[in-house]
């Protein structure tokens, strides 16, 4: 793409593996933002020139990719220098869902809203014959409506995905069969959107007592495994397990049939979950009542939990249950029932 622009790059708003992203004016897009590819010090001029223009295609390519869930990209230009290449794109001023997912657990009809977004244009992706490879929060993007589109696809190719990964720590997200030395495929993004929808419901202060996927992922059983916080209803778990199952065959085959699954899915009561590290609080209102539940961390492997509600106008204080000093097994089993009893 030989274009000749006025763009105009301003502050830095994020970084990643490649490059760095800059606010930006175009004259016919008016505010963009920029995603900066530079030239390595050491990169030989060969080198840098075929980087240079795998970029370019790709670029190319990546600007005929439309969808309203799918970041639209405007161009790429190469630097006055030579020593660039700037990928011009939308600007989403709600920024990316990596910050959502440190804010705390997402309630279900949110991680559904924004799951369906996504899935969406990630089978668009798919139908153009084109692999995301980096599913996750901070590549998920809000823009002025709300929407949330994908970001930040197409540019890593199949014989550097692991070698990328693994250097930023991106490895959270690969599937089993590719931390196992497999190529990426449509399985694989159900795979690592599964591990995105388990992130977002469950936020960055549970996910990191975790440990991390890329060093267990691989030797089978984690999604069978996974730990989920007890509001979350079973069909959510079922989900979520197939769509990480070590099994690319049980996975489901394709985005289309994940979004098929979503639907079925149910999103209320409205939990609004905070997550410390000892202690996990609910609230929501729930048919002119507002409910409470809390669950503490009071000793080693030792858990109080209560659960009860309060009328929003006249009325009385309600329980729906408590244990002191039970398993977190024990806690785990009875809150899920009891959030089973409130919905």
């Amino acid at each position: 793409m030989t274009l000749i622009s006025n763009l105009q790059t301003g502050a830095e708003i994020g970084s990643g593996y490649f490059g760095k992203v800059h606010e930006g004016t175009d004259d016919v897009h008016g505010k963009v933002a920029v995603k900066i590819f530079t030239r390595k010090p050491s990169e030989a001029d060969a080198d840098w020139q075929e980087r240079k223009q795998g970029l370019l295609a790709e670029g190319q390519r990546l600007s005929r990719a439309e969808h309203t869930n799918v970041l639209k990209v405007h161009g790429l230009l190469e630097s006055q220098t030579s020593d660039a290449v700037h990928l011009v794109m939308d600007y989403c001023p709600g920024g990316c869902l990596q910050k959502k997912f440190e804010v705390g657990p997402m309630p279900l009809a949110d991680a559904r809203r924004y799951a369906t977004h996504v899935t969406m244009g990630l089978a668009a992706l798919h139908a153009r014959g084109m692999i995301h490879r980096d599913i996750k929060p901070g590549n998920i993007l809000l823009n002025k409506h709300g929407a949330a589109q994908l970001g930040d696809f197409g540019l890593v190719t199949d014989n550097i995905i692991v070698g990328y990964a693994s250097g930023q720590g991106y490895s959270d997200h690969l599937a089993p069969e590719v931390l196992n030395g497999g190529g990426t495929s449509v399985k694989s993004d159900v795979w690592a959107l599964g591990m995105t929808i388990y992130r977002l419901l469950h936020g960055a202060e549970w996910y990191s007592r975790l440990p991390k996927p890329r060093h267990v992922a691989g030797k089978g059983g984690f999604a069978k495994h996974l730990p989920f916080l007890p509001h979350i209803p079973k069909a959510w778990r079922t989900l979520l397990r197939t769509m990480m199952n070590d099994d690319t065959n049980a996975r489901y085959q394709s985005a289309n049939a994940a979004l098929a699954a979503y639907s079925k899915l149910d999103t209320t009561p409205r939990w609004d979950c905070v997550v410390t590290s000892d202690k996990v609080s609910w609230t929501c209102l729930h048919k002119n009542r507002k409910y409470f539940v809390e669950w503490e961390m009071v000793g080693t492997d030792l858990y109080n939990w209560s659960a009860w509600s309060e009328p929003t106008g006249r009325g009385n204080r309600r329980s729906f249950g408590s244990s002191n000093g039970v398993s977190y097994d024990t806690a785990d089993r009875e809150l899920a029932a009891t959030f089973a009893k409130i919905g």
